[in-house]
């Protein structure tokens, strides 16, 4: 089981195949409306409309396992995102990303590449750099800033 072989249910109910993603670059973040790391929503934004035309994605996971962070519906996280940060890459539906009810992709993603204190995540905003072949290349904590991954992006970038 690889990347290109999950599904995940996009913020507005459609499945999306993550073999669409096949030959790009791609940034998987949990993200969180009322977490101290929500700023990281502008860095991601402007990220994705520097590299999203050299073949980079962000797929953006709303949680809500860290501190109650996430309690909005589908609804509400993607207006407060378009409302606030102006996101245009792809939200999906809020999911878990630890625990018995992890999501799948979560659950992979973990055990490609565990974190400094275990594969758990310790937090919103942990992200997963993916190449375009599909292997998980690194790492991220939720206090990495989204210009600070701009090197390793572009290391990746499809040619």
């Amino acid at each position: 089981m690889g990347f290109h072989d999950f599904t995940a249910t996009r913020n507005d109910g459609t499945e999306q195949s993550l073999s669409d993603y096949r030959g790009k670059a791609v940034l998987v973040v949990n993200v969180a409306s009322k977490c101290g790391f929500t700023a990281q929503y502008k860095g991601l934004q402007a990220l994705y409309e520097r590299l999203h035309p050299r073949g980079f994605e962000i797929l953006a996971f709303p949680c809500d396992q860290f501190g109650h962070q996430e309690p909005g519906t589908d609804a509400e996280i993607a207006s407060f995102c378009e409302t606030n940060f102006g996101v245009t890459f792809p939200l999906f539906r809020k999911i878990e990303v630890n625990g018995k009810g992890a999501h799948p992709l979560y659950q992979w993603l973990k055990a490609e590449k565990g974190g400094v204190l275990g594969s758990a995540i310790k937090w919103n905003f942990s992200k997963f750099l993916v190449a375009p072949d599909g292997r998980v290349v690194d790492r991220f904590a939720p206090t990495t800033k989204p210009e600070a991954l701009v090197p390793k992006i572009e290391a990746v970038l499809p040619a």
